[in-house]
């Protein structure tokens, strides 16, 4: 039972921000939810040994390289399923910050899905170039040349509203 008490403590403080993860990982609402509940159905299975080997940082950095990789093993697994049309929606016209959010998350969607992750996890998450090397088992260099790639291709895609996005 102490097992169960110590997971759901867990699994309730902490599925908010890995569905906020998740989703901008992936773009879809549904498919953000499954990421979630899978990557907490695989914590669960090894609850124990988890606590007994990590504290709570700890706990946090394995709940996301488990979304991490369930997020790209299910891209590599979806692929075919993609639906490709030639009409884009209509852009948002509120003027409450939604329109940048949603064209923010349209131009994530179209990165693939490794460089999606490496710029949600450096920019959202805010982590190092190491610890995201480290999520996703590859060197640092390669999070770097994923990295730049990515904020390239945003730039590119997101044209004119780039400057809002990339003030530094």
């Amino acid at each position: 039972m102490d097992k169960a008490l110590g997971f759901e403590e867990f699994a309730s403080t902490r599925a908010r921000r890995l569905f906020q993860v998740a989703y901008l990982m992936c773009g879809d609402w549904h498919q953000a939810q499954d990421l979630v509940q899978t990557t907490l159905a695989k914590m669960f299975s090894v609850w124990g040994r988890l606590r007994r080997g990590r504290d709570e940082p700890g706990l946090d950095a394995y709940a996301r390289k488990v979304l991490l990789r369930t997020y790209l093993s299910q891209k590599r697994l979806r692929r075919s399923s993609e639906i490709v049309t030639d009409e884009l929606p209509e852009p948002a016209t509120a003027d409450d910050g939604s329109d940048l959010r949603l064209t923010l998350a349209s131009a994530l969607a179209q990165l693939p899905p490794r460089n999606r992750a490496v710029v949600v996890l450096r920019y959202l998450e805010d982590h190092s170039i190491e610890a995201v090397a480290d999520m996703l088992g590859v060197s640092a260099g390669a999070v770097k040349s994923l990295n730049t790639r990515s904020l390239a291709m945003l730039r590119e895609t997101l044209g004119t509203d780039r400057e809002l996005l990339f003030r530094r």
